[in-house]
């Protein structure tokens, strides 16, 4: 037997009682995952986990902290990735900002061999710019081998070994990771892909809070014109922060192009969002790493998505 999650009765619009296998909380976690989580009753950050094990007739029953990280794992737990290190690869410590203005991360690189990158190099492309560990789109790519390819762009080059050592390990065809800083190398790609891009996604950004650090922001003006003149036609962008000023500062980047770009709300009104215009749950069906954190310390997290116009 495996391991067991205890959960409150009538969690978010679940009803649920009792424990339930970590397999199924997960499969919980991926088909209601906004809904879902903020129902937990726990002081402060601590939530409190009955977890069972059982080692032939014995059971062993013990209480343990249910922590972001561990929500994480579950969220993503249908990937099993390996948690084997290569030699190479080392230890994968974080380094949590990489100045993206540096010398080294100026130049564009070099672009692939999309041929030998993809199997099928004319699928339709979604790009993730700061795809982080690349969990969420290894996710997205396991889910539409046949359908499009996915590229991550991350400037963290220990994030992205260990997203090529996953993908590998995966034997996945339809996705690759790039070390490459988006503001100088975003254009030089994706214009020379051989098929359509059809959605950018820019997540959780790193917010540069203090302002003479915001010219580090990922989302400025020649990024914004490169994704909208490089879009097909019905192509989306979707962006999203759990931190305000973030939100409107990319929201007021991509509202300056309103005759390439318009938000999904003026296009399809099925589309739920709030007063002041932010989309109200996640549309991809899996939420990233720093989303998970973000909405079990309590925040909010603001969304938009833009459309380009025929």
């Amino acid at each position: 037997m495996g391991s067991w999650v205890c959960l409150p009765s009538g969690v978010g619009s679940v009803t649920v009682s009792g424990a339930l296998p970590r397999r199924a909380l997960s499969a919980l976690l991926l088909q209601n995952p906004i809904s879902l989580l903020p129902s937990y009753q726990f002081h402060h950050n601590r939530r409190r986990v009955c977890a069972s094990a059982s080692s032939g007739a014995k059971e062993l029953q013990q209480q343990q902290y249910l922590r972001s990280p561990d929500l994480v794992a579950l969220e993503y737990a249908d990937l099993n990735l390996t948690h084997k290190i290569s030699e190479e690869l080392g230890h994968v410590r974080i380094r949590q900002h990489v100045n993206p203005l540096s010398s080294s991360l100026s130049v564009p690189v070099e672009v692939p061999d999309w041929n030998q990158v993809f199997r099928d190099p004319t699928l339709p492309l979604m790009v993730d710019i700061g795809c982080g560990s690349g969990r969420f789109l290894i996710w997205l790519a396991k889910r539409n081998l046949v359908m499009r390819n996915y590229l991550g762009l991350e400037i963290r080059k220990k994030l992205v070994k260990r997203a090529e050592f996953w993908v590998k390990d995966l034997a996945l065809s339809n996705i690759y990771f790039m070390f490459a800083n988006a503001t100088t190398s975003f254009q030089q790609l994706v214009s020379t892909y051989p098929g359509p891009l059809m959605l950018v996604s820019i997540l959780c950004p790193d917010p540069y809070f203090k302002k003479r650090h915001h010219k580090r922001r990922v989302v400025q003006k020649p990024l914004v014109d490169s994704i909208a003149s490089n879009l097909m036609p019905s192509g989306q962008v979707f962006i999203q922060s759990d931190v305000l000023e973030v939100a409107l500062d990319m929201r007021n980047q991509f509202d300056s192009q309103p005759q390439v770009l318009k938000h999904i709300h003026e296009i399809d009104s099925s589309v739920l969002c709030d007063s002041e215009g932010w989309v109200l749950s996640n549309p991809m069906g899996i939420r990233t790493e720093r989303e998970i954190h973000a909405e079990f310390e309590g925040a909010k997290i603001y969304r938009r998505i833009y459309q380009k116009q025929m």
